[in-house]
Parts: C-alpha cells; sequence; structure tokens
C-alpha cells in the first residue's frame, strides 16, 4: 500500500499528522498489568482533559443541528427487533425492520410532500448527489443550475460526482435579500434546478420563482429541504418540487463528530423507477395477513450497471428508524411546536446581536431557524475568541466576512443572553 501512496515509510504517511500531536517515541504512560476497566479508567481521566465539543454552547448549524434527542428514541430504537446484522432480503426474518422503514418513509413522504420516500441514503449530501443524477436522467440534459444559497459542503460533493457523471454544474447568484435570482441564470435547457429552502443563509427562497425557473428550461426542481423548518413552512412537494432532499440528523441523531447521518429522500411517483436505494413495500402473505418487502429490486442500479443513474444500493436502517420514532413521537403539532421554539429564539438571538456595535445582517430576506451576519472582526477571529468564552459561535463565510448563527429548541434565554454578551465582548 505505501508503495501504491509512493511513499517510503510509515512514518511518511504520517507526516500529515502535526508532530505535536504524535505520540513521543516510547510506551503510553500506562501502569503494566491493568485490567481492561481499569485502563478504560485511565483513558478516561485523559480524555477529560480536552475541551470538547460538548463543553461548548452550541450556536453553530449549517446542516448539523444541536437538538434535544427524546430518550424514548435511543429506548425503542435499541430493541433487538431493528438491531440487525445486515440487509433485510429474507423479509421472513425481517418485519420488524422492514415495517419501522416502511413508517419512515410514510413519515418523510408526508414531511416533503411528496408520494414516494425511499428508506434513506448515507447523508444529505449524498442524496442531493443521486437526486440531480436522477432528474438529468430524467431529462436528458446533463446541465444543472445551482443556487448560490446551496451548503458549500453539499455543492462539493455535487461538483466531485458531476466530475465522474459529466454533469455541468452552474452557479446562480443570489439577490441582496439572499434569495436566488433566477432570472440571472442562463436560459438553455436544464437537466435540474437546485435550491435550498431555506438556504444556507438562512432565508426562506421563494420556491414558486424556483418552480418557474425550472419550467423555462424543461427541469426538474430539486428542493434541498430543512426537515425542521418545514414544521411550519409549506411543503416543497405542495409548491411544486419534483424531488426533496434533506439531512435527517435533527431527528434523533446527536451530532456525533460529524456521522454518521441520514439521507432524506423523496420524489414525484413518475420518477419511482429511479428512486435511488431501497424501496419498502407493503403486501400480504399466503395467508392474507399485512408483509413487508424490499421492492422494485430489479430496477436499473441492480441490472445496467455502469450506465445506471445511481449504484446506490443501500441505505441507514438503524439511524432512519431513529428518525421515524422521533417524528412520530412529536406528531405534526410536536413539529410545529419544534420549528416554532427554534424560530422565536432566532428572532431573540439575531435581535440581540443586531443591538451591537459593528454587527449588520449579511442580507435582508426573512429567516426561520439560521441567520448571517456581518461582523466587524473577521469571522474566524470571532469563532476562536468565542471558542475560549465557552460558546460554539458559528460558521465563517467563505472570504471571512461573515459568520452563520443557528438557535435550536435547546438553547435557553440565559445561554443567549451570556452568548451576546459574549459577543460583544470578543468584537471590540
Amino acid at each position: 500500500m505505501l508503495g501504491f501512496c509512493g511513499l517510503s515509510s510509515l512514518d511518511e504517511l504520517f507526516d500529515a499528522v502535526p508532530a505535536a500531536m504524535r505520540l513521543a517515541v516510547g510506551d503510553l504512560d500506562v501502569a503494566p498489568g491493568l485490567s481492561e476497566f481499569d485502563t478504560m479508567g485511565v483513558m478516561e481521566e485523559l480524555a477529560a482533559r480536552n475541551r470538547v465539543g460538548r463543553d461548548l454552547v452550541c450556536f453553530a448549524g449549517g446542516g448539523a443541528y444541536d437538538h434535544d434527542v427524546p430518550a424514548v428514541v435511543r429506548r425503542v430504537a435499541f430493541r433487538a427487533e431493528y438491531v440487525t446484522a445486515y440487509t433485510p432480503y429474507q423479509p421472513e426474518v425481517a418485519q420488524g425492520v422492514l415495517q419501522a422503514l416502511f413508517e419512515y418513509q410514510t413519515l418523510i413522504s408526508r414531511l416533503s410532500g411528496l408520494p414516494v420516500a425511499n428508506a434513506s441514503l448515507y447523508d444529505g449530501a449524498t442524496a442531493a448527489v443521486e437526486a440531480v443524477n436522477l432528474a438529468a436522467a430524467a431529462t436528458g440534459q446533463p446541465r444543472l443550475l445551482l443556487s448560490a444559497g446551496l451548503n458549500p459542503r453539499t455543492r462539493a460533493v455535487i461538483d466531485t460526482f458531476a466530475v465522474g457523471t459529466r454533469h455541468e454544474s452552474k452557479t446562480v447568484a443570489l439577490l441582496p435579500d439572499g434569495r436566488t435570482d433566477w432570472a440571472s441564470a442562463p436560459v438553455a435547457p436544464a437537466g435540474a434546478v437546485v435550491v435550498q429552502y431555506p438556504n444556507y443563509l438562512g432565508v426562506i427562497e421563494d420556491l414558486g420563482a424556483a418552480r418557474a425557473a425550472a419550467d423555462d428550461r424543461g427541469a426538474l426542481l430539486v428542493v434541498v429541504m430543512d426537515p425542521v423548518a418545514v414544521g411550519l413552512l409549506r411543503s416543497p412537494g405542495e409548491a411544486g418540487a419534483d424531488v426533496v432532499v434533506g439531512e435527517g440528523q435533527p431527528f434523533g441523531t446527536p451530532l456525533s463528530f460529524g456521522g454518521p447521518y441520514l439521507g432524506l429522500f423523496a420524489c414525484r411517483q413518475e420518477h419511482v423507477r429511479r428512486l435511488p436505494g431501497r424501496l419498502v413495500g407493503e403486501t400480504v402473505d399466503v395467508r392474507g395477513t399485512t408483509a413487508y418487502v424490499t421492492t422494485l429490486r430489479t430496477r436499473e442500479q441492480d441490472i445496467r450497471r455502469e450506465k445506471a443513474s445511481s449504484n446506490v444500493c443501500t441505505n441507514q436502517t438503524l439511524i432512519a428508524v431513529c428518525c421515524a420514532i422521533q417524528l412520530g413521537w412529536l406528531g405534526a403539532g410536536g413539529l410545529r411546536e419544534l420549528a416554532l421554539r427554534c424560530a422565536r429564539g432566532t428572532r431573540y438571538t439575531r435581535d440581540a446581536l443586531l443591538g451591537l456595535d459593528g454587527v449588520e445582517p449579511f442580507v435582508s430576506g426573512p429567516v426561520l431557524r439560521e441567520f448571517a451576519l456581518r461582523t466587524p472582526i473577521p469571522a474566524t477571529a470571532v469563532v476562536d475568541r468565542m471558542a475560549e468564552e465557552g460558546y460554539l459561535a458559528g460558521i465563517p463565510l467563505d472570504g471571512d466576512d461573515g459568520i452563520v448563527v443557528s438557535v435550536t429548541e435547546r438553547r435557553t434565554k440565559e445561554e443567549i443572553d451570556g452568548f451576546v454578551s459574549a459577543f460583544e465582548k470578543v468584537i471590540r
């Protein structure tokens, strides 16, 4: 493996790790002969010296959010019926998992406003890639029109895949209010028009304008939704989306240092045979009893190989089950209350920060649970200094002239007031 990578030694392989972080020559400072549990105690003591993310009050978002995970999620999801060794290819021994995935699909269908949802994908960015692949295959057009309000990490994944699929990505600029300027987009035919709802700056996009832009170019409309925000907003499907994707982490999954997460994917009925991944269907067995199976298994990714619009043939079962449990536990009223609490906290925080000298709105459009600000000092400096004050302040924007701040239902008034006070201190 070293030879294949063009390296001469293991030391060269680990040159990328800063010297200060490497173990010096010699053994760990741990007494010999310790039992497993005593060794774990020593490791936990060492780990406690670090300042880790959970010690910081989180005001960061950008696709991964610090939400409450109800105790019922772990209690139910970790039952033996859901913790299976591998794929539910044998439905007769996997009815518990299959029924849970069927219910998950039903919940995502309702959340997105579209009739068909799959059994999940790896994460939100993967789902976005699969959506543009579906759109390009359905229309026969490789051109993608991507809103500049798309999460830059999602955009990076789409662009990476486009090298292999030969899709041509075009960025559509934002207006001063932070919404996408579809009037400035190229007028040539396109396969997909992709917009985030709300977008990366937290601004609520005009999906009607995006739908019109897609119609004018013969494209499918792909909406990257915030599944919490749609608890208050009109669903993307109702607004005309052909494909809806999103990151399901807010429901039942802690931040976990970046994963594993959950890709949401839903589409219109006419695109079901291009649906990536797995689809669980409801049927009856030989006795007429309701039963669940994976369906459409002979669709194109199983038989066309390199010509297929998707080669994904798996899903995130356990994380999808966690998502379904929390959505079922919340219900429609609970989801609306969750989104409303986020929106109220966001408004309170944004108004307080904009009252500080030198802090200005990055854009003027309406926001729901995330917002961008201009700061009088570089945003990266703000984040570093706020960490010293005990806060994970947000995500610096490219160019370092702004910061995206997010507020979830976990943030109390006391935490927000402390955050604003610390913010005022670090920008002086």
